[in-house]
């Protein structure tokens, strides 16, 4: 067997054995570092980067950490997917909210920026269980914020407004999770809320004299009572010695704070069928928002989490139909005028009703969104004006002009009928709901002008919401008023984006929650009605989504699979979809649905029996008193005339004729009759 030699090639050259030993152990030694250390990504968010972000004074420095942050917020806004509404492969919703809370803690502009995209992302993404950790850590930084570092500040910044709004957004959907029963396996996120809900009863002071932050401040308050349980806080540990509290409560036992599904008011059930009705164009539209109204006393009762439920997803359903934005206004009249009246005035001074001027003021916030962002331009104008003609503008200028003692009654709650009626309520009555809601009214009023601001396409109304503005800016001088007008302008200053050319028209900062109630009503009717399409993707947990391998599957394996996975993104045809078998409850509530539709299928049919009886009756009783008529008429024809003969009867007539005059007579009655009725 012939040997054959590998030639040894020396790449050093002509070198001595112990630096050629040296020169392999070099190169080891870095090949081995190049394997531990692994490159670190240049656009990651660190604690050693905000804080750097914050500290550094070198110019250069700071220019090199403005850059790196700006494409932070590029690549953050992409994740979010701000432009297609949260779909998309792109979009990584809880990555890209932990980047924004991260970005925030940043100051300046990159600060803004960050909540901004991350208040427009709450509003209109829509709801999954993957999220719920990201919204934990959202509720608990936000809360930190507030607790810790804005409220102890002595000015009021606009990032606290911030903060705020998306504080209650995040427990917005957490409360819709509590309904659902997704909170059972998060109770150590419920325990680590206690602590900062229980300082958030000490900020209330704080924001007294700004409603817009209060009422989300309440509304968080509220929402964590309710999903953490209050009914189980220990009591604070007391130290004998000092007297002073050395826990918050809920920290020393752990309990559950977690049990069921909850149930919810009726109120909001029927809010829930509505916007469910205009959605899919049922009939029984009408129906049910007469139900609707039946349950408007609900509105008044203390536990009013459902009712500001309600509102969002009726207001959504009223940005699309007449009718629902009738029973809107209609409610919004009856909650108002009921709480203004002198007899609930006189009770509420011994009882706490600071709930009902958070109602009003949620319903000057929904109607303001419905003014904007309405379907058509009809329902804009009277979601503003109300049903009457536009003189109520030049009626309300001069309401400001001209000092009035006669009392303004509330004729309808559009826009501008409650800034007529508490315009003229502030003068003398100086109770809170009185003035926190003309303060809702008068800030949403400038948000309004602001939105439209350059807007081509409504320039009418526009020009009203300018005109009714400046005739507040004229004549108002309350001093809580004025400062509504100012802090809804520092709010919007920022308009302008700093991360892009001047030349590129700017992104509009978002003033209202405008998908919101439509993401809530989605989510809801997926729980309290019957399944209409695929099984809801709250009911299971899911990971980050994953599009689906995009090679084709040989044709011997293509019949062994027999159910298809289908994700939220991904779109199949009807006839490869294969739907899972109902569990009971789904059962259950098809078999409830198709038995109440019966009934009132049978209800309709013996309705429409008992209609048809009734008009056979009215007409049988026409005939008897047209008979009736006639023969009073030929007795006393034949006591004047002595005659018996008939008046179309003529004395030369044979019998034949006579009978053929009769018939003729006859048809002529009933052409008459039939005309008549056609006429009538």
């Amino acid at each position: 067997m012939p040997i054959t030699r590998v030639p040894v090639i020396n790449r050093f050259g002509v070198i001595s054995a112990s630096y050629h030993e040296e020169l392999l152990k070099r190169s080891s030694e870095n090949i081995t570092e190049v394997n531990i250390k692994k490159p670190r990504k240049p656009l990651l968010i660190t604690k050693e980067f905000i804080n750097k972000f914050n500290n550094t004074e070198n110019p250069q420095d700071k220019k090199l950490l403005q850059d790196q942050a700006t494409k932070m917020l590029f690549r953050c806004k992409r994740r979010l997917g701000l432009s297609s509404l949260g779909v998309g492969s792109h979009v990584d919703l809880p990555a890209a909210w932990t980047e924004a809370i991260y970005l925030a803690q940043c100051k300046g502009e990159i600060q803004e920026e960050a909540l901004n995209m991350l208040c427009a992302s709450l509003d209109h993404a829509s709801l999954n269980c993957s999220h719920l950790t990201t919204l934990f850590f959202i509720a608990e930084s936000v809360l930190y914020r507030i607790c810790c570092d804005a409220s102890q500040k002595s000015y009021l910044y606009s990032s606290e407004i911030k903060l705020t709004k998306i504080g209650f957004l995040t427990f917005l959907r957490l409360s819709v999770y509590h309904l659902y029963g997704n909170l059972e396996d998060f109770e150590e996120h419920l325990i680590r809320l206690q602590p900062y809900l229980y300082a958030l009863c000490f900020c209330e002071i704080t924001y007294c004299k700004y409603p817009n932050i209060l009422s989300s401040v309440a509304f968080i308050q509220k929402t964590g009572e309710v999903i953490c349980s209050p009914k189980r806080f220990p009591e604070a540990y007391v130290d004998p010695n000092t007297k002073q509290n050395l826990g918050f409560p809920g920290m020393r036992h752990k309990s559950k704070p977690y049990s069921k599904k909850q149930e919810v008011s009726h109120l909001l059930w029927h809010c829930i069928i509505v916007w469910s009705c205009v959605q899919s164009h049922r009939s029984q539209l009408n129906e049910v928002l007469e139900h609707l109204l039946m349950h408007k006393g609900q509105l008044q009762e203390k536990f009013w989490l459902d009712s500001i439920l309600g509102l969002f997803i009726l207001g959504d359903a009223a940005k699309l139909n007449t009718s629902c934005l009738k029973v809107f206004l209609n409610l919004g009249k009856f909650f108002i005028s009921s709480c203004m009246s002198p007899q609930k005035q006189e009770e509420n001074k011994d009882n706490d009703s600071s709930w009902e001027w958070i109602i009003a003021y949620m319903y000057t916030t929904i109607l303001g969104d419905i003014c904007l962002h309405a379907t058509t331009s009809n329902l804009r104008k009277i979601a503003f004006m109300g049903f009457s003609d536009c003189e109520k503008l030049s009626e309300y200028l001069e309401l400001k002009n001209t000092e009035s003692t006669e009392p303004v009654e509330l004729k309808t709650a559009s826009f501008l009928d409650l800034l007529k009626y508490f315009s003229s309520q502030i003068s003398d009555n100086y109770c809170q709901m009185t003035w926190t809601v003309y303060y809702g009214l008068v800030y949403n009023l400038v948000k309004m002008t602001r939105e439209l601001y350059e807007d081509e396409r409504q320039d009418g109304l526009r020009n009203l919401l300018w005109k009714t503005l400046q005739g507040i800016k004229d004549e108002e001088k309350d001093k809580r008023i004025l400062s509504a007008m100012d802090i809804a302008e520092a709010e919007l200053n920022d308009t302008i984006n700093p991360f892009i050319c001047s030349n590129v028209k700017a992104e509009r900062n978002q003033t209202f929650f405008q998908y919101i109630g439509s993401r809530l009503a989605q989510a809801l009717s997926k729980l309290f009605l019957p399944p209409v399409g695929p099984r809801s993707l709250l009911l299971k947990r899911y990971g980050k989504e994953q599009n689906q391998m995009k090679y084709q599957t040989p044709k011997q394996y293509q019949m062994e699979k027999k159910v298809i996975r289908i994700f939220f993104r991904e779109k199949y045809p009807e006839k490869e979809i294969v739907h899972p078998y109902p569990d009971i409850v789904t059962c259950a509530d098809l078999a409830l649905r198709t038995i109440v539709e019966k009934q009132w299928e049978k209800d309709q049919q013996i309705r429409l029996q008992e209609e048809e009886i009734l008009l056979a009756q009215e007409k049988k009783q026409k005939r008897k008193e047209e008979l009736e008529h006639y023969r009073a008429m030929m007795k006393r024809r034949e006591e004047k005339i002595h005659k018996t003969t008939k008046p179309y009867v003529l004395p030369w007539q044979t019998p034949s004729e006579e009978s053929e005059a009769m018939a003729s007579s006859s048809n002529d009655s009933r052409q008459e009759e039939v005309y008549s009725i056609g006429n009538t």
